[in-house]
Parts: C-alpha cells; sequence; structure tokens
C-alpha cells in the first residue's frame, strides 16, 4: 500500500479532518483557493503557515509531532502541480519506528528528522527535517494512525543502517544495548511486529549482517529462536509417544569423516530433524557448510525432517505426526556413523 494523496475531492473541512490540518498546495488549488490567498493565510501572523515546500498547516501554533510527519509524507508523495497526480512515499527509520509504538525507540517528539522513502526515479531533494531515501524495491506500507510507514522489518533495517552511517555508535547516540532491545522488541512486541526471519532478510538486503554488532544480536536472537522451537519439539516428541533423541550430536563415519550435527537425531531409527537450517546461515559461507551436512546424511541414508519454527507455532499437530510417520519410516541403509552426544 502506497501512500495516496485523496483523489475523491473532499471539502476542504473534510481534508483538514483526514490530514491533522496539515495539506498540500494542490490539494487547496483543488478546491478553488488560489496562490495568492495561501500566501496573504501564511504572512507573518496569519492563520495558516508554510511547513515545507507547497505544504500547509491551517494552522497558527507550534505542529505536532504527528503533523510533522503528515507533512513530512505530503511533501515526499505529492508533485506540487495537480491532485490527481501522485507518487509513492512510505515513512521509515526511526520515525516510523515511533509511529509504530516501540518502547526501546525515542518517542515520536524526540524524532528530530524524518526519513521517507520514495522510488528511485523520483527528482526530490530533502527539506527542512523531511530525509528523502530512493530505493529501487517496490514499496510496501502499512498504516499507522493514518500513515503510510514502511513494515516493521524495514524501518527496523533503514533505523541501524542510519545508526551505522552516521557514526551513532561513536558519538555515543546508540549503544550495543539499544540495538539488542529494537531488534528484540521487533520480533516479540504485541503489536505490529515481524518475524525473524523477515527482519535477518531486511538486515541482509540493507548490508547489514557484516556488522559485527549487528551479527553479535542476531546470533542472540537466532540462538533464542532455535531454543524455544526446539523446546516445543521436545513437548511434541512427549506428546507423540517417541522415544528421546539426541540433542546436537556430531555425526562421523567410521573413519573419522565429519557428516553433520543435526538439531535432533534417533541412532536406532536413522533419523534426523533439522529445525529452521537456514537461519543458522548469515552467511553463504556457513549456509554452504549446513547444506553441505544435511546432503552428507541424506547421502547415508539418514531420513532428515525439516522443521519450521512457524509451522511448529501454527500446526503442531501436524508436525507432530509427521515425525512419528519419520520415526517409523526410519532411514534407508543407513552407513554405521559414529554418534558423539555434545
Amino acid at each position: 500500500m502506497n501512500y495516496q494523496i485523496p483523489s475523491s475531492h473532499p471539502s476542504l473541512e473534510e481534508l483538514a479532518r483526514r490530514q491533522q490540518n496539515v495539506v498540500t498546495a494542490s490539494q487547496l488549488r483543488a478546491r478553488g483557493v488560489p496562490a495568492r490567498v495561501v500566501g496573504e493565510h501564511c504572512r507573518r501572523g496569519g492563520p495558516w503557515q508554510r511547513l515545507l515546500p507547497r505544504v500547509y498547516l491551517l494552522q497558527g501554533g507550534e505542529p505536532t509531532p504527528e503533523q510533522r510527519m503528515w507533512a513530512a509524507l505530503l511533501y515526499a508523495a505529492q508533485d506540487g502541480r495537480e491532485e490527481g497526480r501522485r507518487e509513492g512515499a512510505v515513512i521509515t527509520g526511526a520515525a516510523a519506528l515511533a509511529l509504530y509504538g516501540f518502547a526501546s525507540a525515542p518517542r515520536l517528539p524526540a524524532v528530530t528528522e524524518v526519513d521517507v522513502l520514495v522510488p528511485r526515479q523520483r527528482r526530490l531533494r530533502d527539506a527542512g527535517e523531511v530525509r528523502i531515501r530512493r530505493t529501487e524495491r517496490e514499496l510496501e506500507a502499512r498504516s499507522v494512525h493514518g500513515l503510510a510507514c514502511a513494515p516493521v522489518p524495514r524501518a527496523v533495517a533503514d533505523t541501524v543502517r542510519e545508526w551505522m552511517d552516521e557514526g551513532a555508535f561513536e558519538r555515543g547516540e546508540a549503544d550495543d544495548r539499544l540495538l539488542r532491545a529494537v531488534l528484540g522488541e521487533a520480533v516479540s512486541r504485541s503489536g505490529p511486529a515481524c518475524t525473524l526471519r523477515e527482519l535477518l532478510a531486511e538486515l541482509r538486503e540493507a548490508g547489514l549482517l557484516g556488522e559485527v554488532r549487528v551479527r553479535a544480536v542476531l546470533d542472540e536472537l537466532l540462538a533464542a529462536e532455535r531454543e524455544s522451537v526446539l523446546d516445543r519439539l521436545g513437548e511434541l516428541v512427549d506428546e507423540w509417544l517417541l522415544p528421546v533423541p539426541l540433542t546436537g550430536p556430531e555425526l562421523r563415519m567410521r573413519g573419522g569423516t565429519y557428516v553433520a550435527v543435526p538439531d535432533l537425531y534417533w541412532p536406532r531409527a536413522g533419523v534426523a530433524v533439522e529445525v529452521d537450517s537456514e537461519l543458522r546461515c548469515v552467511s553463504e559461507g556457513e549456509a554452504a557448510w549446513v547444506r553441505g551436512g544435511q546432503h552428507r546424511m541424506e547421502y547415508l541414508g539418514v531420513r532428515v525432517v525439516y522443521v519450521s519454527g512457524e509451522r511448529v507455532a501454527a500446526e503442531p499437530d501436524a508436525v507432530g505426526g509427521e515425525l512419528r510417520e519419520a520415526f517409523v519410516a526410519g532411514g534407508t541403509d543407513v552407513v554405521e556413523l559414529v554418534v558423539t552426544e555434545r
């Protein structure tokens, strides 16, 4: 959903109510308000004021934080010529996190700059406290208090990218504790949130997985997520009356050749379980290492069951049934392996 300036031409009063008294020049023109009247109303002491190029506040006094957000979004979304022509724009970064109500991020009144995402081809400059951020990707948005915001994972990634680019850690404006709090809240909050998989994808897209700070926090989150899923799988094993499997054993061939370290393993059945294995693969090297172990197990006859945390949470009975079915079927001509419990 990209933000669009309403094109149904409601009355100026209705439009002002929808947009918290913030309107554009094209919206005023479409309602018969000439530029001369706008200029007169915006003179010192007048009832209106200009907030940004072609964006006006139909009242005096300081704009509220929400009105500042509306002004930023309208500035980036409109083209300043006619109401029927408009472009996509979404608020991202720290301003979006404030709108989402992140407890770990600065509150809306403390946000001094507003990052707005627009398509790369837009010819638009920074203005006032508005910083234009261009993207080649298709814009996605979530409506927050009527404002178009980037989805939570994108807003979080843009916030962290901003901290890195502007040296916030070096200046003491951000630290590892804040980074851990923001990333953790993104995947655990009860309001609009995201999965760890979605957050990981956005951080990868932003080129942040190579940052030591980011990687350390992600490792903590991934470990906690996997431990939670493994605990639930243990409960399913009990519910489906299966023998207790080995947890994280090292598998080697008789000659000592390394095979893999599955999450769960039933030696007698020759059945292994891999939980969210792709979420362990922050780097391509790790991904290749994990995939190699999985392929070796399958090649040696081990039956490998792949399980996702999302599915364990959403369809526990189906996952339990699959584990039971795999255990009963067992592996196929499994090569004798040396199993070392870790």
